[in-house]
Parts: C-alpha cells; sequence; structure tokens
C-alpha cells in the first residue's frame, strides 16, 4: 500500500483477499494506531499510509532489511 497511494476498502479487500468485514476490521485497528490515514466521502473511505508515523517509518525499514537479506541469500555462492 505505500506504493500504491491511496485505496478505497474494495481495492483493499481484493487485494487481500479478505472478505469487507476482516478488512475493515484491520484498517480500523490501522487506522487507531496512526498507521494509515482515513478519508470519507459520503460512502467511500480512502486509506493512505501516514508517512510521518514513526510506525511506518519502522516497518518501512524491516521490509527493506528482509528484502535485502532474502536477496542476499538467493544469490550463489563464490
Amino acid at each position: 500500500m505505500i506504493e500504491s497511494g491511496e485505496l478505497n476498502i474494495s481495492e483493499i479487500t481484493r487485494r487481500a483477499g479478505l472478505s469487507h468485514t476482516s478488512a475493515a476490521r484491520h484498517l480500523e485497528f490501522l487506522t487507531r494506531s496512526g498507521i494509515l490515514e482515513e478519508k470519507r466521502f459520503n460512502r467511500i473511505r480512502i486509506f493512505t499510509v501516514n508517512k510521518a508515523s514513526p510506525f511506518v517509518n519502522a516497518i518501512a525499514k524491516f521490509f527493506s532489511e528482509w528484502h535485502d537479506a532474502r536477496e542476499a541469500l538467493q544469490q550463489p555462492f563464490n
């Protein structure tokens, strides 16, 4: 989602393979935690990553390091 920018709940459920109810619960937790920000336009809910959150910075760093370590493990040994 960090790369995707803003997504509505329907697109998030489709990409995550979750039911609407499950996705809504997770999104509510992430919003209350400050990881996501939510905009509402009547019944449409748009979510975006709160890049100012220290949690987001820590999560992004973790995934970056995990990705680098995974790539290093896939390299042939010389």
